[in-house]
């Protein structure tokens, strides 16, 4: 508690405003548990950059975490790009509370480090802050969103000159930069002249490349009846404009949630992963017979899909399935072009194992990765002679070719409207397509345990559970020996019945995976950006025909509520 004490104190100096100070000095004179979860740890970047609950303290985004983070940031972009005549960056955030404000305190930290900063007038997609990285030639992107978390949350989005996060060596590096400062150290004394406020010259670029990355000209659309909602987010900017250029007329936008706000009143959690979420806009559709649903999280990287089940109803496709879906309308597009050679799919380690099935079908090279999708970008730098299609992970994130680097809500929208649009044209439907899917790839089948914990004893509380789930190794999952045992934090998957071993040639995490001789399996991880411990659990079968995919769906759901009771989930 001492050091804790300690740090608090060094915030009562002169170099931090007034109000910060008060605050200080109050949480130190009555109340020193919250005082302990502001102060007992720096702010850290994990899977989506640096995020957290907003306020005073190290452990709170503020105005100086932010700033000690571009500080140092600023100080490594010097150092790597020493010989360039103009070091720039460009700056977006999102509908969150501040996110203005400390937007401008990035970009004016910057400016006094003498980088020239491209600031977006107002609130933009992240989908649109990764593009515009490389459209203006930039050597850096910053993003101010919390992605989906509640409305007290805020974060810090760093993407390099690709358009992609920034993954080792860059990340590493740069969080030495930070550390090696102190408070003090930070510039804040902007440079006005190196700000030049951007809008609709990026945002006309985006568009046309969004529209010409997601539309395949689908017949029916002046048939297809679209319900859309930004729930507040940013996503109001883009996907209307897109959908429309793009050829659809029949777009209902819920009004109720259309207004950016980061209070987010009317949704519990602006996440696309949460059916409530979407519940205002299922409603509608159902009231003028719309034939999908699309949501979006605040900063439109995420989106949710509802479309008509086989019973005719408003249904939710999670992650894993409109993935799926778009990756296979995008091979098959491919195909009819003719393959080269050099196309890739990705995905994460989490995420479903049919995308590798779908991969070996078509022939075409299959990759997988750490949760994330700096990590997905990180591929397409990486292997510059090979050809993204496109990919995804199974937390609503789709990336439809490599002219964004991250996921993208917006373009992924228009794509899934294609497929549907199509489908309908042709007498089927989108879940009819991902039916047919199972039937020739293998049905398959997701379920997502998340537990939250939060605070100094939560974070020990996850630890221990990781630390159990790996010292305590089940010998059967639902009546099926475990055949594989993935260490990612060892780099080490061990075939449990032979005890043969092979290396993982991903990057180390804190991961643990095991699979059975039936394909089912079960992974842990904490989260990158929450504090949560996630329990991923992936089960399949074979499927014959659409008729029976009721039947099936039920032994598979029946499957999944029998492993959640014996791993004590359920």
């Amino acid at each position: 508690m001492d050091n804790i004490l300690d740090t608090a104190k060094s915030w009562l100096s002169d170099f931090f405003d007034a109000d910060v100070k008060k605050e200080v000095q109050y949480l130190i004179d009555n109340d020193t548990e919250e005082l302990k979860d502001r102060f007992y740890k720096n702010m850290e970047f994990g899977t989506g950059g640096m995020r957290g609950v907003m306020g005073v303290g190290t452990n709170r985004i503020n105005k100086y975490t932010l700033g000690k983070s571009t500080q140092g940031l600023s100080n490594y972009l010097k150092k790597v790009y020493s010989e360039e005549k103009e070091i720039k960056v460009v700056i977006a955030f999102d509908c969150r509370h501040n996110s203005d404000t400390l937007a401008r305190t990035v970009a004016e930290v910057f400016s006094a480090n003498g980088i020239k900063v491209f600031l977006f007038s107002e609130l933009r997609t992240t989908p649109e802050l990764s593009f515009a990285v490389r459209h203006l030639g930039c050597h850096a992107g910053i993003v101010l969103t919390a992605s989906h978390n509640p409305p007290e949350y805020n974060g810090y989005k760093v993407y390099w000159t690709d358009g992609g996060q920034i993954v080792p060596p860059q990340d590493g590096e740069i969080i030495a930069e930070i550390n090696a400062l102190n408070y003090e150290d930070i510039k804040f004394d902007s440079n006005d002249t190196l700000i030049q406020v951007i809008d609709k010259e990026v945002d006309e670029a985006f568009i046309e490349a969004s529209v010409a990355n997601g539309n395949f000209n689908a017949k029916g659309k002046d048939d297809f009846k679209i319900v859309f909602t930004s729930l507040h987010g940013t996503s109001i900017t883009a996907i209307p404009e897109v959908l429309k250029r793009a050829g659809y007329k029949n777009v209902t936008i819920i009004e109720e949630q259309a207004k950016p706000d980061g209070a987010f009143p009317t949704v519990k959690s602006p996440n696309p992963e949460e059916p409530e979420a979407l519940s205002m806009a299922i409603k509608k559709a159902e009231e003028i017979g719309a034939d999908m649903v699309v949501g979006t999280d605040p900063d439109s990287d995420r989106l949710g899909i509802a479309v008509r089940n086989l019973d005719g109803k408003m249904e939710i496709v999670n992650g894993n399935q409109a993935m799926v879906l778009m990756t296979k309308f995008l091979l098959e597009k491919r195909k009819e072009k003719g393959f080269k050679g050099n196309e890739f799919i990705a995905t994460t380690i989490v995420s479903t194992p049919m995308m590798e099935a779908m991969a070996k079908a078509y022939g075409v090279e299959f990759k997988t990765s750490l949760t994330g999708f700096k990590w997905i970008g990180k591929m397409i730098k990486d292997f510059p002679q090979s050809d993204f299609i496109g990919g995804g992970e199974e937390s609503f994130g789709y990336m439809v070719g490599d002219f964004v680097r991250d996921k993208d809500a917006v373009t992924s929208t228009l794509l899934a409207c294609e497929i549907a649009s199509q489908a309908k044209a042709n007498g089927s439907s989108f879940y009819k397509e991902l039916v047919a899917c199972y039937v020739d790839y293998g049905c398959y089948k997701e379920h997502l345990i998340s537990i939250t914990k939060k605070g100094i004893s939560g974070a020990e509380e996850i630890k221990q559970m990781l630390k159990d789930f790996k010292e305590n190794p089940v010998d059967t999952v639902a009546g099926s020996k475990v055949k594989w045992i993935e260490d990612y934090n060892t780099s080490i998957a061990k075939n449990v019945l032979t005890g043969d071993e092979k290396n993982i040639d991903i990057p180390k995490s804190n991961v643990l995976i095991y699979e059975t001789e039936d394909g089912t399996r079960i992974a842990a991880r904490p989260s990158g950006t929450e504090p949560k411990v996630k329990f991923y659990i992936s089960t399949n079968t074979t499927l014959d025909s659409v008729e029976n995919y009721k039947n099936v769906s039920a032994q598979l759901d029946k499957k999944i509520k029998s492993i959640l009771s014996e791993l004590n989930l359920g």
